[in-house]
């Protein structure tokens, strides 16, 4: 090749450090960039061919290939954002870019992008779209099981839509009953004091309601819910009717009332009893055992055959007391509630959205409640590193990078993937490149003045 052959030699070694020079330079550039994965620079030699004399071989030119990173993770850190997520392992989120605008509204018309850049907000419109403006894909799942409802991903669209109302079915009822109710009767040393009057049955009305609530005690109360979702106060009272009496053959027995009409008056039905056993209606009582423990119901279940309050009926009602309802002493002489709790809800708009650890897109509600709209989907591929580059750290499938396949990576919630660029080593490979590019520019330098003597000999 000679003189001339090392100057176009020493260009190509120019243009190669200048090209590592811009992998480098963007990588610091992007150092902060949400899920930004570096580029390295690989060089390869041209070697001449056609010389098979191995000692007349010349090392070449060299051309600068770019490498990319995708399958290096980096740093995870988490977020204040309910809607930030990445990915712990290998894989993509799978989304789409937007065609254009329609009435303010996206349109999207283009094939699948991937990105691990999980910066997700939710936008006016109700889409998932991360800091750089591709959209989330997921897949919908039943609301009520939490599985998809089927395989194939869709663009992400929350609507602010109302959590259903739902009537109350069931309510737990979890406490103790104090063994020596400290009734507004109560007398200490006389146990016939708080023990409930016999006159008060199935029904207590609204002429009998002061004598009922000073021979019982509270059992505290509960809101309840009709299939409209209009709530509904339900307040219990507790009155004990007998002692244990060993002799006598007796257990101690308690009756449980509720609140059915706060407006009764005169002979109108104020209170009604709950039956811990349907089966004998208005008959049977609760029965402790003497070490306090709940022996009828056996199971700890009873049911209020129909509910009703303020004249509405709610329908059956099942009231769950479990191994929960016991009678200790206390020596304040009341009712600890324990649990008090029930199934029904009132209607409820979406209040805000969150992306948990697994990748589950939950929707909370006004009235408290939560639900699961979609399952955002991680998927790999056998050559990540053949992925095409596309603007806002998306890439592209390609014939050398495969179809998209399940992923291994899991999502972790309120979680952002940092670059994993090391600024560091892309300090001390820009000082090598540089160093490269100054001996490259001797080698022209050199090689230029070497044809300046060859061409002044022949004057």
């Amino acid at each position: 090749m000679g003189i001339f052959g090392a100057l176009t030699t020493a260009v190509s070694g120019l243009q190669a450090q200048s090209y590592a020079l811009e992998n480098i330079s963007g990588n610091i550039a992007n150092s902060q960039t949400t899920g930004y994965k570096r580029t390295d620079t690989s060089f390869a030699d041209l070697v001449l061919s056609g010389d098979l004399n191995v000692n007349r071989q010349v090392s070449g030119s060299v051309q600068a290939f770019s490498r990319s990173s995708n399958e290096v993770q980096g740093t995870l850190q988490s977020s204040s954002s309910g809607t930030s997520i990445a990915i712990n392992g290998s894989g993509f989120f799978v989304v789409q870019d937007s065609s254009g605008q329609v009435d303010g509204k996206p349109t999207f018309g283009g094939g699948d992008l991937y990105t691990r850049r999980g910066d997700f907000t939710v936008d006016k419109n109700g889409y998932v779209v991360n800091g750089a403006g591709y959209f989330l894909k997921g897949l919908a799942v039943d609301s009520k099981t939490g599985n998809p409802t089927g395989s194939a991903s869709e663009i992400i669209k929350l609507s602010n839509d109302f959590y259903p109302a739902e009537a109350t079915t069931s309510i737990t009822y979890r406490a103790n009953l104090a063994s020596a109710p400290q009734t507004a009767n109560y007398v200490s040393g006389d146990e016939s004091s708080w023990l409930l009057g016999s006159s008060f049955g199935a029904n207590v009305t609204a002429d009998q309601s002061d004598a009922f609530i000073a021979s019982s005690v509270s059992g505290d109360a509960v809101t309840v819910y009709d299939d409209k979702g209009t709530a509904y106060d339900v307040q219990f009272r507790w009155g004990k009717v007998t002692n244990e009496d060993a002799t006598a053959g007796t257990q101690d027995t308690w009756a449980l009332y509720y609140l059915s009409d706060p407006a009764a008056t005169g002979s109108e039905n104020a209170w009604t009893k709950v039956d811990a056993d349907p089966a004998a209606a208005g008959t049977q009582n609760y029965v402790f055992n003497s070490d306090g423990a709940l022996v009828a119901p056996s199971d700890g279940v009873t049911s209020i055959a129909n509910l009703t309050i303020d004249g509405k009926s709610l329908g059956a009602v099942t009231l769950d007391h479990g191994t929960g309802l016991t009678q200790y002493a206390d020596t304040n002489g009341a009712v600890t509630t324990k649990q008090l709790t029930q199934n029904g809800v009132s209607s409820g708009n979406v209040v805000s959205v969150s992306i948990n650890d697994g990748g589950l897109v939950n929707a909370t509600y006004s009235n408290g409640k939560s639900r699961t709209l979609y399952k955002v989907p991680v998927v790999s591929f056998y050559a990540d590193n053949q992925l095409s580059h596309v603007d806002g750290g998306a890439y592209q499938q390609t014939v050398a990078s495969g179809a998209p396949i399940a992923g291994e990576g899991e999502i972790v919630g309120s979680a952002l993937e940092q670059s994993n660029v090391d600024i560091a080593d892309e300090f001390s490979k820009m000082i090598v490149t540089q160093q490269a590019y100054s001996a490259n520019t001797r080698v022209v330098t050199t090689s230029d003045s070497m044809m300046q003597d060859t061409l002044s000999m022949v004057r």
